[in-house]
């Protein structure tokens, strides 16, 4: 027997599933120190819930995914809509090398995935899975290409990539303070001054505005246009016989839209960019993680576990002797290297984590806090987006997915 949960039933669904991931948070506090996102802690909860009560009564539960899918390409056009080009500059130097840094080591996590996944007997493909696609990608770039990959016939790549998204994100709130700490108390590195913020007073101001409906619409109605002309330009590149995820057009398109717009000094709100950024990663977040297989992401614990210990051990290798010396080897290259240990495993929330740790013990370090949330919020998205691309052009990807 079977039962479908359809779209507003499963947003109600989805909306408790996050409250109820909030509510487990606060009570565990090694869920909250390693800043697991609610909708991961609600959604494999009412995953296994459900999991456990279908296997009981000989269920089987279907859900109504379209409005998932459209809240995929509203998270990646909100990541477009904040890729502007006068924060690459604004970074100077630092911002450019860290972005270097983290393309080459991209390349280097996807390459152990693939040599890893190749060693297990598996397809390479599954590689990208325990690479890139989840660690530095997170849960939402590792549903979205596992989207794509199950059309291309890898089966469980999705759960797989919620696995080691899942696995990233706590490794790396845990392995981000212990790293600058060695390197600074080894060093004696001492904070060296401070650095001037970019933030302008008008910016300050917007930052506590209250957000107008107006600034809603025209965010809503921008959303909108880069969705439908990504759809447009991805079915002319499917025409020409080049294939690409929907939501990457679709955070291409915000890029140019939100770059031209600040060439004719037209504003685009940041605040209701945010806001429809949180709601949509929240609950397209939830969404997948109700609608997963449970036993599909529980199999094979062993093999994660040994895989995420070869990665941990990359990334703090790649940390402490290419990042720190790459940086300046002072106390604002050790702070940024716990953020970059947060950002190639977890997420930019968790760099942040990670470095507040650091400088509410030993002092302040601006530079680390303006050039790491810039390479986190969306370059590194984009770099991820053209370094996938091009492992799976590679043959041995059997053409990718």
């Amino acid at each position: 027997m079977s039962y479908r949960i359809e779209g507003i039933d499963f947003l109600i669904l989805s909306i408790i599933a996050v409250f109820a991931g909030a509510f487990i948070n606060r009570v565990i506090p090694l869920l909250k120190r390693n800043n697991i996102p609610d909708a991961v802690t609600g959604g494999l909860l009412f995953s296994l819930v459900i999991t456990l009560v279908s296997s009981h009564w000989g269920l089987t539960v279907e859900f109504d995914m379209r409005l998932r899918d459209i809240l995929l390409l509203v998270f990646f056009t909100t990541v477009g809509l904040t890729a502007k080009f006068r924060l690459l500059l604004a970074g100077g130097k630092a911002l450019a090398i860290l972005l270097a840094i983290s393309m080459m080591f991209l390349f280097l996590q996807n390459a152990t995935g693939v040599l890893v996944a190749t060693s297990f007997g598996g397809n390479p493909a599954y590689g990208l899975f325990i690479g890139s696609i989840s660690l530095a990608g997170g849960h939402g770039t590792a549903i979205a290409w596992g989207a794509e990959a199950a059309k291309a016939g890898l089966e469980h790549a999705e759960a797989l990539g919620i696995t080691f998204a899942t696995f990233g994100l706590i490794m790396g709130g845990i392995i981000g303070g212990p790293i600058a700490g060695r390197l600074i108390k080894v060093n004696g590195l001492k904070p060296e001054g401070e650095l001037d913020t970019i933030k302008t007073v008008a910016e300050v101001k917007e930052q506590y505005h209250p957000t107008k409906l107006e600034d809603i619409l025209k965010t809503v109605l921008i959303i909108a246009i880069c969705i439908q002309v990504g759809d447009l330009v991805n079915r002319f590149l499917f025409s020409t016989g080049m294939l690409l995820p929907g939501f990457l057009t679709a955070m291409l398109m915000a890029i140019c839209i939100t770059n031209g717009a600040e060439l004719v000094k037209f504003k685009i709100s940041e605040r209701a960019v945010s806001v429809a950024n949180n709601l949509s990663l929240q609950i397209f977040l939830v969404m997948s993680l109700i609608s997963m297989q449970f036993a599909a992401l529980s199999e094979g614990v062993l093999s994660a576990v040994i895989v995420m210990c070869i990665q941990v051990t990359l990334i703090t290798l790649f940390t402490m002797w290419v990042v720190f010396r790459v940086m300046g080897r002072n106390y604002d290259a050790a702070v940024m290297a716990s953020g970059f240990a947060g950002l190639g495993l977890g997420a930019t929330p968790v760099a942040i984590g990670n470095m507040n740790a650091i400088t509410s013990r030993f002092g302040p370090s601006p530079k680390a806090f303006l050039v790491v949330p810039l390479v986190g919020a969306f370059f590194i998205d984009i770099a991820n987006a053209l370094i996938l691309k091009f492992f799976l052009a590679l043959p041995m990807m059997e053409g990718g997915f």
